[in-house]
Formats: C-alpha cells, sequence, structure tokens
C-alpha cells in the first residue's frame, strides 16, 4: 500500500506531469531539425539568388555605373520597346513548340515499341538512351560534323542526290530548325525511360479485358495506355517545356545566337546580356521574366492538365 500511494504520489507531482509535456515539445522541433540542412541548401542557391535578382532588376547596374541607381521598373519597360528580346521571344516559342511535342511523342512510340520482350530489347534499348549519356558539348560536336558545308555527313549525301549541299547553321531558315534536331535527338532517349517505367505499371489484366472484349491495338492504346500513362505524360510535358527554356550550350556551342539572332534563346540572351554587355541591371530583369515563365508553365500543367488525368488503376 505504501508503495502504490509513494507511485500516486510521482505521478502526481508538477515534476512529472511536465515530462510529457516537454517530450512533446522536443518531438514537434526534431523533424524541423532534420529538415534545417536542405532549408539551408535552398535558402543559399535558390530562395537567396531569386531573391537578389528581384532586387537587382530595379537598378541600373552596368559597367560604366560606379554605383547602382534606383530606376523602379524601367528593366522591365525597357523589355517592350527591345527589338532583340521580341525576336528572342519568338525564338523561344518556336523552339517550345518545334521540340517538345515532337520529343514526347518520339519517346513514347520508342517506349511502346521497345517494351516487348524480345532478344534487341536490350541493345536498342541501350542504342536509344546513349545520346543521353553524351556530354552536350560531345552530342554539338556530332551535329557540328553533321552540318558541316561541303564535307559534313549531310552534305555528301545530299551532293551524291542533288549535286549540291546547304549551309545549315548559316541560314537564317534553317539554323533553329538544325539545333532542334539535335535537341531532340539528345532528349528523346532519356523521356523513353519515363514512359517504359509508366508502362510496367499497368497491369496485364487489363489489356486481356480489352482482348476478349474485341479491342483493337489502337482501341486498347486509346482507352487504357494513353490514359493511364496521364501522370508521366504530364511529367515529361513539364521536364521537356522547362529544358526548353533553359537551353543555352547547344546555342552557345553550334550558332552563338546567330544567324542575326535567328536561334537566340531566352536564357543565352540573359548570358550575352550578362556577361557580354555587362547590363546586371536589365539581365536580372530577363532572369525574372524566366522565372515567370516557367512558374505560369507549371501552373498551367498542374492546373488545367492534371484534371484530366487517371492517377489510380
Amino acid at each position: 500500500m505504501q508503495d502504490q500511494t509513494e507511485v500516486r504520489r510521482f505521478v502526481a507531482s508538477p515534476v512529472a506531469l511536465a515530462r510529457p509535456a516537454a517530450l512533446r515539445r522536443r518531438w514537434r522541433v526534431q523533424p524541423y531539425l532534420f529538415l534545417l540542412p536542405s532549408l539551408a541548401f535552398l535558402a543559399t542557391f535558390t530562395y537567396y539568388p531569386i531573391l537578389s535578382s528581384l532586387e537587382m532588376s530595379l537598378y541600373r547596374v552596368t559597367a560604366t555605373v560606379s554605383h547602382p541607381t534606383f530606376t523602379g521598373l524601367r528593366n522591365y519597360a525597357g523589355l517592350a520597346t527591345d527589338p532583340i528580346f521580341r525576336q528572342v521571344l519568338r525564338n523561344s516559342a518556336e523552339f517550345l513548340a518545334g521540340t517538345v511535342p515532337v520529343t514526347v511523342a518520339l519517346a513514347l512510340v520508342l517506349a511502346l515499341l521497345l517494351n516487348r520482350a524480345h532478344a534487341l530489347t536490350t541493345p536498342f534499348r541501350t542504342a536509344f538512351f546513349y545520346p543521353t549519356l553524351l556530354p552536350l558539348v560531345g552530342a554539338a560536336a556530332i551535329w557540328l560534323f553533321v552540318y558541316t558545308p561541303g564535307y559534313g555527313l549531310i552534305d555528301v549525301y545530299l551532293r551524291a542526290i542533288v549535286g549540291g549541299g546547304v549551309n545549315w547553321l548559316g541560314s537564317p531558315a534553317l539554323a533553329l530548325p538544325a539545333v532542334m534536331i539535335l535537341t531532340i535527338w539528345k532528349n528523346a532517349g532519356y523521356y523513353m525511360l519515363f514512359y517504359l517505367a509508366g508502362l510496367q505499371t499497368i497491369p496485364a489484366e487489363l489489356y486481356e479485358a480489352g482482348r476478349l472484349e474485341g479491342a483493337s491495338g489502337w482501341q486498347q492504346f486509346r482507352a487504357i495506355t494513353f490514359p493511364l500513362l496521364g501522370p508521366t505524360t504530364l511529367f515529361v510535358l513539364l521536364i521537356a517545356s522547362i529544358n526548353a527554356f533553359q537551353s543555352v550550350d547547344q546555342i552557345w556551342l553550334m550558332t552563338g545566337g546567330g544567324p542575326d539572332n535567328t536561334t537566340n534563346l531566352l536564357l543565352f540572351y540573359i548570358y550575352q546580356v550578362a556577361f557580354m554587355f555587362f547590363d546586371l541591371g536589365k539581365a536580372a530583369a530577363l532572369t525574372v521574366f524566366l522565372l515567370a515563365v516557367l512558374m505560369a508553365i507549371a501552373a498551367l500543367s498542374f492546373g488545367v492538365l492534371e484534371r484530366r488525368i487517371h492517377y489510380e488503376v
């Protein structure tokens, strides 16, 4: 009886009652401590550069100005009257429309063809994925040789067939499509892997039920495969669209934005303005504009396209 009385007295004491509350507070704080390294990384390399660019876009910061001068929204207003910026926007829109749908469609077709088990499945998958493993510098060097006038691979065949060649990267009408072909060739195998992974998650019973109902291959694709690949398609479209606006390496290596700015894309123009013309205020305004475009693409993808997607099998 005495031991039970002492236990009740200890449990009812203020110290014992305070311990569970302190323990709960400690467990509330502990998860945030685990997130602290990631938060510090994001704050250093993502949030701070965004806020710094936003602040710098409100100032005139050039190589000829000793101290930054606050100009408000003048850098943004100057973009509306910049003819090169308008040309860059047209180029970026054409590049987006010319690469994203073709790359995604090609990746889906390749995944459908290589999803079947046969002896050559692994070699073909490796062959189509190989361009993704190449550094962009190496890929650009390969296609520079392909496009070289006179002795390039394409011109050799053209001279044998029609007796003449084409200056692919020197022609204002052909330079941007030539860069698009490189981009499609480089990225199709990468997106193919996502579609292959998505196809593996579709139960075979659904196709068996479709065949029992007399559905053709096209009907099975339209009613089963494509709807259930909706989440994969949304992800691939989002990544491909963002990558299209971030394309800069192939432009710098192959054309330098020429001829006459016909291949100049938004991120390469930011590089030119910042590190060739040394107009950091205008470059910051262009960076903020690019971030706004990327956020609009993400909002459109998740706000509009996601409503048409089936997430459950």
